[in-house]
């Protein structure tokens, strides 16, 4: 990039310049190197070939000489030789055979640089040396025996004879045909000055030439300057004038070919810039003015989106205060109906008056339920739905879910049926009672919309990993279907099919919406595919996490293995659900589908099935069933009946009395492999005067203030709370209340919000403030279900809520929580906090039990691991043991174990090395032994106090 901007540096003139001269002085230059160089070569080789044409023939005829010893004669012949090439002979010197100087042909001072200095032997042929400014020739002397005359004939010859071609044609003869032997050699000093000379001259002319050209070059490259660089020159300069704005600027002249054709083109771009231009500012001046005209419109539309918003806030300000105050005057009646009637069916009555009492309790139920649809609708509509991440036992959660609504599927005669796969894990987390609250609406929805058939809910693992599942629920019916036209308005707000099905079944509307909206804030999706009369299938996929631990009952499944069972059951997909248990479970299965079967699949009397599994459904006739029944009797010691019968007479005195164990369809896998790896007692069946005779629990030694403005509520909560504590005190207004606070000491208050006069939240702070219960704990006692109105009761000090309708469990929750709440003093919060281990088990003291129980059995393995992991500088193993320990505590209440570890793992995730986390994990083994130690104390105190609650 640097050098494009400094080749865009560089002026036309410039460019040319370099194009036109660098060519030819790098072709100028090379070949006359060229030519000189090879003229150096050539004067070298004439001056070789000129010096070896005389000292070859004089090497010849000195043999003579050598060998007669005659140096004068030799002399003269070397004298007559320099003194004819005086000009290229600076001296001639003969060695003998000993290397010894033998003749010259002049005085000369230094002869040392012409003697061999190798062996004489070596010396084959002609030989040449440079020595500065000279050249050295050297040729042996060779002896020829028997040819001294012709040596003098050819000696006279080759003197007169400067031609080298002649004396090679007489010479070689002889040398090649003779004996031969060394005699010595003759050296001759060769003067280079002339060669020099003349390779001095051949440079300066090859020069000389080169610069001709360059001049050449020069000339005609100013003359192209002159006719292109300076019309390109002005063309820039117009250009430039032009983007400045200067659009009548044209250029002048005539230029020469393509040149003369750019410059029309830039004279013909100006003239349309300069229309485009006129043209342009036509257009901005209308769009300016058209563009005020729409600010001032928008400045208006925004006074009126302003007001809008205003009204809308209101508006929602309004809607939530309606919200509130709804669910207030809705829920308070309700707590009365519902709470009075449960109180009823405690009480005896006749057969009309105990179903006149759960028709009025259920009625009332449904009119909840809708309020609690539009309420949940509401939330999710705002963004004010809050999901919780609990850990809970999935098929423990579906079960207890399912037998709710399994009544209205008895009703109808429908099969429900739950397939869930074996490799789907039990122990998860999540928002259990949104789970809940998804599966009633979907398969609510496929119970009242379906009259005969059945209604199967499905699930199966689509993918696990470490810490998340992702499952896929079907809920699958044989209803009336949906049409394809209505389809579209499924999951919309308020919306059915048609309003026929609004007329026929009753509803909202609001199930599948909230459904959609919840399974979506989940981060799932769902789907249907439906026909009319031949039913629909629903579908959601529910991600959920992995708990650290096993939260559901765990039970010994091996005890199973190669048992026998025979399996009767009528129903296809039941018995379909229910062999696939059976077999995952590997116990030897034997099934039947018709009772005329079932006869021959017992065989004979000595044949015998560890289990006997048998549905009631289809039995009309009692006396051939109790018969049947007995029969299979005689052919085990464990026989379960499964049943969705209705009539209480006939469970109680048909299928109770020949049975070992009676469970109500849909069975869940638990409570199967329940009663099957544990043999029912005979004490299984507890009859109905057996339960009324029954001690009531002891009353709580707990002194409760209850304050209500309305007084069906207050008398309802007043019967509820003595049946649990021993004394209880009822105020109907705030002022009331204040004055009891200040006058007597309690447990537990319940305090009502809205009331008139002083309200529930006044006065709590007066109590707070200045009476005798300062730190007692107080719960609101409030039909307000927005969220906001909770965060309200708690920062004013109360300490918890208990929703209306008020139901006996959520009471004895209440109380059992906060007056009989464990004290720990011994350990700081931060170290072990059993309220957040509450929270976080979902408010269920056994549950948080038991992941404590299970945290404190994990660490000395996990402190173990993370031991290794430090010695051995092993980080995956660190991270793996940290990360397992992080999860962990996510449901324990630990609060400091927690921030280390989600500290450490982070590093660690981070390549951070372990030596620089060292102080981290030396403080984590640290507190992981004050974790234990506090643990150990609640897992002792709670054990003893629920002893002796025992």
């Amino acid at each position: 990039m640097k050098s494009a901007n400094n080749m865009t540096n560089y002026s036309l003139r410039s460019w040319v310049l370099v194009l036109a001269l660098a060519p030819t002085v790098v072709v100028g230059i090379l070949l006359g190197s060229y030519f000189t160089i090879n003229r150096f070569y050539e004067l070298e080789e004439t001056l070789l070939l000129k010096g070896s044409n005389i000292v070859e023939p004089l090497a010849i005829a000195s043999e003579f000489g050598i060998i007669n010893q005659d140096r004068e004669s030799t002399k003269r012949l070397l004298a007559a030789s320099q003194i004819n090439n005086a000009s290229l002979i600076h001296s001639i010197a003969v060695f003998d055979a000993e290397n010894q100087l033998f003749v010259t042909s002049h005085y000369h001072k230094d002869f040392e640089s012409m003697r061999y200095k190798k062996p004489l032997p070596s010396l084959a042929g002609t030989e040449n040396e440079s020595i500065g400014d000279a050249m050295i020739i050297r040729v042996p002397i060779i002896s020829h025996t028997g040819l001294e005359s012709s040596l003098l004939s050819s000696v006279n010859r080759v003197a007169n004879d400067k031609e080298r071609e002649a004396n090679t044609q007489f010479v070689e003869p002889i040398y090649n045909n003779q004996q031969e032997q060394i005699l010595g050699y003759i050296a001759v000093l060769l003067n280079k000055e002339n060669a020099l000379l003349e390779q001095h001259r051949a440079a300066i002319a090859a020069f000389i030439i080169v610069l001709i050209g360059v001049q050449f070059n020069l000339f005609f490259t100013f003359r192209l300057v002159k006719h292109v660089n300076h019309p390109i020159t002005e063309m820039v300069r117009v250009v430039a004038k032009i983007r400045e704005g200067k659009l009548d600027t044209r250029l002048e002249g005539n230029l020469i070919g393509e040149l003369d054709l750019l410059k029309r083109g830039i004279n013909a771009m100006a003239g349309s810039l300069s229309e485009y231009h006129d043209e342009m500012q036509q257009n901005i001046d209308q769009a300016t003015s058209d563009l005020r005209e729409t600010l001032e419109q928008i400045e208006i539309q925004n006074v009126e989106l302003d007001l809008a918003k205003k009204r809308a806030l209101e508006a929602s300000r309004i809607k939530s205060e309606f919200l509130a105050n709804m669910s207030h005057e809705l829920r308070t009646p309700l707590n009365g109906v519902i709470g009075f009637a449960k109180q009823l069916l405690k009480t005896p009555l006749h057969t009309s008056q105990l179903d006149y009492i759960k028709t009025i309790e259920r009625s009332a139920s449904n009119l909840l339920g809708i309020i609690n649809d539009i309420l949940d609708f509401s939330k999710l509509e705002a963004g004010k739905m809050v999901l919780e991440k609990m850990p809970f036992a999935l098929r423990e959660t579906l079960a207890e879910t399912l037998t709710i609504i399994a009544g209205s599927a008895r009703e109808k005669g429908l099969e429900l049926v739950i397939d869930i796969d074996s490799n789907v894990p039990e122990s998860v987390s999540g928002d259990a009672m949104r789970v809940s609250q998804i599966i009633t609406n979907l398969v609510g929805n496929a119970i009242k919309f379906t009259d005969t058939g059945s209604v199967v809910l499905k699930i199966h693992l689509i993918s696990q990993d470490e810490d998340n599942i992702t499952l896929r629920c079907e809920v699958i019916d044989t209803g009336i279907g949906i049409d394809e036209s209505q389809q579209e308005y499924l999951f919309q707000a308020f919306g059915q099919a048609d309003s026929s099905i609004s007329r026929r079944f009753g509803g909202t509307g609001l199930g599948l919406v909230i459904t959609k909206r919840l399974i979506n804030q989940m981060g799932g999706q769902i789907g249907f595919t439906s026909a009319p009369n031949k039913g629909s299938n629903f579908w959601f996929i529910l991600p959920l996490g992995v708990s650290q631990f096993e939260i559901g009952e765990v039970l010994p499944l091996n005890t199973l293995q190669n048992k026998s069972v025979l399996l009767y059951e009528p129903r296809e997909l039941t018995r379909d659900t229910l062999n696939r248990r059976l077999v995952a479970w590997q116990l030897i299965l034997t099934h039947v589908a018709n009772p005329e079967n079932l006869t021959p699949a017992l065989g004979s009397d000595n044949n015998k099935f560890d289990y006997i599994i048998m549905s009631c459904h289809g039995f009309v006739d009692n006396a051939e069933f109790i018969k049947l029944l007995r029969l299979a009797r005689q052919h085990t010691d464990c026989l379960v009946l499964l049943h969705d019968c209705l009539d209480q007479d006939v469970i109680n005195n048909v299928l109770k009395a020949n049975a070992d164990v009676l469970l109500n369809t849909p069975i869940s896998d638990l409570a199967l492999a329940r009663h099957l790896i544990y043999p029912p007692t005979p004490a299984t069946f507890i009859s109905m005067p057996e339960i009324l005779n029954d001690k009531r629990p002891a009353l709580i030694n707990a002194s409760v203030l209850a304050v209500d403005d309305n007084i069906a509520n207050l008398k309802l909560i007043d019967t509820l709370l003595k049946e649990l504590v021993v004394n209880v005190v009822t105020i109907n207004n705030g002022k009331d209340a204040i004055k009891q606070a200040q006058e007597h000491t309690f447990d537990l208050i319940f305090m009502d919000i809205q009331m008139p006069g002083i309200d529930g939240i006044t006065a709590t702070q007066d109590i707070r403030s200045k009476s005798l219960n300062r730190h007692t704990p107080i719960i609101a006692v409030t039909a307000h279900a927005i969220a906001e109105e909770r965060e309200k009761i708690l920062a004013c000090g109360m300490d918890g809520f208990l929703p209306k309708p008020i139901d006996e469990v959520s009471l004895k929750s209440v109380i059992n929580r906060w007056v009989t709440k464990p004290k720990f003093t011994h350990f700081d919060n931060q170290i072990l906090n059993w309220d957040l281990c509450l929270t976080q088990a979902n408010q269920k003291p056994d549950l948080a039990l038991d992941m404590l129980k299970m945290l404190v059995s994990s660490l000395p393995e996990t402190v173990e691991a993370i031991n290794n992991a430090l010695t051995e500088h092993h980080s995956s193993n660190l991270l793996q043991a940290v990360h397992k320990l992080h999860g962990a505590t996510c449901y324990c209440g630990v609060p400091t174990t927690q921030k280390l570890c989600q500290a450490i793992e982070s590093g660690l995730k981070h390549n951070i090395d372990i030596d620089d986390l060292e102080p981290e994990i030396l403080e984590l083994l640290d507190e992981l032994t004050k974790v234990e130690s506090a643990a150990n104390q609640v897992i002792n105190q709670l054990s003893v106090d629920t002893h002796h609650d025992q």
